[in-house]
């Protein structure tokens, strides 16, 4: 039965939900390929939010300068996420009047990037470990995994044992208001309603589907632009290869054709003990129902 289940939940999303779920530009509009763009590394020294720039020391930038320190232009997400003394990379892009902007803005010290490296390992052996099996059913525990959120901190999952949590996959550019948008409408209800019904220690955990689009400071200026109360939402961005080894096992199928992201969608329920509760496939679930199911603390 375990086999049956889980091939049925794999044919059933992929013959119902795959086909032009959702639409994601990958390529890079013409005026944007003909800016240059640069890897650079450095530490942040100053966030200027009057001026929208931080202030970087940073290293050499291949074929194009060396060492020094200047200020950038920043998007709001990047310019809300990153801190003083952190050490980031990002790509800096000339633009066509030979002004500079960073974007695409990464933690980069050795602390995070280790411990995030050394989850992404552990997830790739624990799904090759499960071979055929990868899929988790109702009942089982959760893998553990870390991951970067909305501010450029990491998060593994063991931070949230104890806690109740609801976990789904979307991406940030995804346009189809049945899909993401809606899922992400979804969650912030059910939010709302769980605070309302007086239930604690609850976690919702948003993570990307698109994690080359998806920095952090994206994910920043997603949530804030929709007034999403971070106190106990995350946005979870991170390596594509461990997103993907979660998607396995979480039973998520989201694979770009061209420049299109088909993808189904999962909200699942986990227990304080870190086992699945309960999981609805597709956008036509209600966050009452979710609600209903949860543990009052």
């Amino acid at each position: 039965m375990r086999t049956y289940a889980r091939m049925a939940v794999w044919v059933i999303a992929a013959l119902g939900c795959l086909p032009g779920c959702s639409r994601s530009d990958r390529g890079t509009p013409a005026a944007e390929q003909a800016e240059p763009h640069y890897a650079l590394t450095g530490e942040v020294l100053a966030v200027d939010h009057a001026q929208h720039t931080v202030r970087i020391r940073h290293d050499a930038v291949k074929g194009l300068m060396p060492a020094m320190t200047m200020d950038f232009p920043v998007s709001a997400g990047d310019e809300a996420s990153v801190r003083v003394g952190e050490m980031i990379r990002g790509t800096l892009v000339r633009t066509k009047a030979g002004d500079f902007r960073l974007e695409r803005i990464w933690p980069n010290d050795q602390g995070s990037t280790g411990t995030i490296a050394a989850m992404e390992a552990q997830l790739r052996a624990n799904t090759s470990d499960r071979g055929r099996g990868v899929y988790r059913e109702i009942g089982e525990t959760v893998p553990d995994f870390a991951l970067y959120d909305q501010d450029g901190r990491v998060v593994q999952m063991s931070r949230f044992r104890g806690k109740q949590i609801m976990l789904n996959f979307i991406y940030t550019r995804c346009p189809i208001a049945t899909m993401c948008p809606a899922a992400t409408l979804k969650m912030m209800a059910t939010q709302k309603l769980a605070r309302d019904a007086g239930i604690k220690d609850l976690e919702l955990v948003s993570i990307t589907l698109d994690p080359a689009y998806d920095t952090p400071g994206v994910l920043k200026e997603y949530a804030s632009a929709r007034g999403i109360d971070t106190s106990n939402f995350s946005f979870l961005t991170g390596p594509e290869a461990a997103i993907k080894d979660l998607l396995k096992q979480f039973g998520v199928i989201a694979e770009f054709q061209g420049n299109i992201l088909n993808h189904t969608l999962t909200t699942l329920l986990i227990n304080e003990d870190g086992r699945i509760a309960w999981r609805a496939d597709g956008s036509q679930w209600e966050p009452a129902d979710f609600v209903a199911r949860m543990h009052k603390g």
